[in-house]
C-alpha cells in the first residue's frame, strides 16, 4: 500500500497527521527550551512556519475543506452545528495562529522585545489546537466518514488526493515539505 493511489483518503489524511503531530512536538520542545533558558532558535521556528503554513495548511486541510469535507457532507454528516463546521472553524483558529507566528517571527527581527513572547504563547496554541483538532478527526470525523463513504467515492478522493499531492506549494513539493519535518525532528526533537 506505499503507491497513494491505492491507499485509502482517510488512510493518507490519517498519515499526514503524524507528519504535522512531529513538526507540533519540535514546536513545543522549541518552546519549552526558550521558557527554560531564553534561547529563540529563529531558524527552525521559521521552518516550522514554514511547514505549518504549506504542509498542514494548504496541502492537507486544503484536501480536507475542497475534497473530503464535501463528499462527507453529500453523505449526511452536517456541517453547521455539526463536526465538519468544527473542524473548518478549527482550521480558521489555526491560519489565524500561525499568521500569528509568522507575524511574531518577523517583529523578532526587527528588535521587538515583545515579538518572542507573542510566537511563544502563539505556537503553544497552536500545538494544543492541532493535537486536539487531530485527535478529532481521526478518531470521530474520519470514523464516521469511512463508514458513510462508498467505494466509489473512496477511489474519487484517492485520485483527487494524488492530483493535489503532485502540486507545488509555493514552488515546495509535498515530498521536500516532509523532509522540513524530518529535518526539523533529527535536529531538534529530542528535547
Amino acid at each position: 500500500m506505499s503507491n497513494g493511489q491505492s491507499e485509502s483518503p482517510i488512510t493518507v489524511l490519517r498519515a499526514e497527521h503524524q507528519i504535522i503531530l512531529r513538526v507540533v512536538r519540535v514546536l513545543a520542545m522549541l518552546m519549552d527550551r526558550f521558557e527554560q533558558t531564553g534561547e529563540f532558535t529563529e531558524a527552525p521556528l521559521a521552518k516550522c512556519v514554514e511547514f505549518i503554513r504549506l504542509f498542514a495548511d494548504a496541502c492537507h486541510h486544503g484536501k480536507e475543506e475542497d475534497l473530503l469535507f464535501p463528499v462527507l457532507e453529500s453523505r449526511g454528516i452536517p456541517r453547521d452545528g455539526g463536526p465538519i463546521g468544527v473542524m473548518l472553524y478549527e482550521h480558521q483558529v489555526a491560519r489565524g495562529l500561525t499568521k500569528d507566528m509568522a507575524g511574531a517571527l518577523a517583529d523578532a527581527r526587527t528588535g521587538d522585545a515583545t515579538a518572542r513572547t507573542r510566537f511563544c504563547q502563539a505556537a503553544r496554541k497552536y500545538a494544543d489546537l492541532l493535537t486536539d483538532h487531530i485527535y478529532k478527526e481521526d478518531n470521530i470525523l474520519f470514523t464516521m466518514g469511512d463508514r458513510m463513504m462508498n467505494p466509489d467515492d473512496q477511489r474519487t478522493l484517492a485520485t483527487q488526493f494524488c492530483a493535489v499531492n503532485c502540486r507545488a506549494f509555493e514552488g515546495r513539493r509535498r515530498e521536500e515539505l516532509q523532509q522540513i519535518a524530518d529535518e526539523l525532528e533529527a535536529q531538534w526533537g529530542h528535547g
